[in-house]
Parts: structure tokens; C-alpha cells; sequence
């Protein structure tokens, strides 16, 4: 079952919310507009593009929207603009680096919850915005942990982790101040553009 719950505090001004599948191309715009801003400063315009142009579409945010091995949040304003989004995903790490760095700090060979994506507006920076985000990937982290151990899938608390750019000391910040902490490293593929990130898991 698709996950469904709205967090709200304490933030008044802000509804985290499970996106809508006809909002797929509001976020994917939003996903256009925020990725490069979270890119390193030496990372290519046009392979950054050629990455949104080929992972970030509206029929990828439409199909995460509905999958039950992901939870596609909005952070909202109470005039309705969307201020940022998350995007969580339950399974196997893609690359071996991640696994192998995952393995060995969990102990555990997974499935794992990865927090994908969390990006808000430049608009909405110091706003709230983004720590209600976060509580809400959270809260949805637990859950889509927990819908699928009631289905027989994994065992105990599903470990909740993240990869992030090394250079970007703001965002790994803001990680560590919600309870991540850096685990390991890995090389992230941006439009064939190799860079270098931390992995970070949330005890």
C-alpha cells in the first residue's frame, strides 16, 4: 500500500506530503531546477543536463509516485507551491561500492532504505522547509522499512543511508544534524562524469 501520511510540525506553514502521480511534472521541473545547484563546481553544464534529461523525468517521478519500493514526498506551502521533494527507495544498493561500505558498517547484507534524492528550493532555504522534508523522508523511511518486513522482506530495523557529493560540507551538515553520519566513500556517475561522495547512513 502506497504510504499516506502527511507531516505537518513543526512547521505550520508546511505540508510533507506523498506526491500525486499528476504532479510527476511539477516535480520533475523541481528536480530540473535543484539538481545542478547540489553539483559540484567543476561537474560539466552539459553532462549535468544529459543526467536530468535522462534520470529526472516526469515518467520516472510518475512511476516512483506509484511503486511500493519507493516513497516520492512534496514539501508544500499552504498556498499550494512546492517547496522541495525526497524520494526514498527500498532494495540493494546499484553500485557495489555502496553495498560493500553498507555491509560493513551495518553488518547486514540489506535491503536497505536510501534516502535518493531531498532537494528544496533556493526560495525555501531557511524556511523550515527542508528539515520538515527530512522528518518527513524519515517517518516514510521507517514505514516503507516496515510494509515490507510485514511481508516477509528483511529482518529488524531497515538501516537508512544516503550518498552525497564530499565537497558539498552544507548538505553533509545538514545530514549530520538529523543523525547521519559518514560511513565510507563512492564514485557517482553524473552524465558519464565520474565524482567522488560520502556515504552516509543514519544510526
Amino acid at each position: 500500500m502506497p504510504y499516506s501520511r502527511d507531516v505537518t510540525a513543526p512547521e505550520p506553514h508546511v505540508v510533507v506530503r506523498p506526491a500525486l502521480t499528476q504532479e510527476a511534472a511539477d516535480v520533475a521541473w523541481l528536480a530540473a531546477m535543484t539538481f545542478p545547484l547540489a553539483c559540484p563546481p567543476d561537474a560539466a553544464a552539459a553532462e549535468v543536463a544529459r543526467h536530468v534529461a535522462r534520470q529526472l523525468t516526469p515518467a520516472h517521478f510518475r512511476r516512483w509516485s506509484i511503486s511500493a519500493d519507493h516513497v516520492l514526498l512534496v514539501a508544500q506551502s499552504q498556498d499550494g507551491a512546492h517547496l522541495g521533494y525526497a524520494l526514498l527507495t527500498y532494495g540493494l544498493p546499484d553500485g557495489a561500492q555502496d553495498a560493500a561500505v553498507l555491509r560493513e558498517a551495518t553488518g547486514s547484507a540489506g535491503p536497505y532504505v536510501e534516502l535518493s534524492k531531498i532537494y528544496a528550493h533556493p526560495d525555501a532555504l531557511g524556511t523550515g522547509a527542508a528539515a520538515a522534508l527530512m522528518r518527513g523522508a524519515i517517518d516514510a523511511a521507517a514505514h516503507l522499512g516496515a510494509a515490507h518486513l510485514a511481508e516477509g522482506h528483511g529482518s529488524g530495523d531497515t538501516p537508512l543511508w544516503l550518498g552525497t557529493n564530499a565537497a558539498n560540507a552544507r548538505a553533509q551538515a545538514f545530514y549530520r544534524k538529523h543523525g547521519f553520519v559518514v560511513v565510507g566513500t563512492r564514485t557517482y556517475d553524473v552524465g558519464g562524469q565520474a565524482h567522488d561522495d560520502v556515504v552516509m547512513l543514519r544510526r
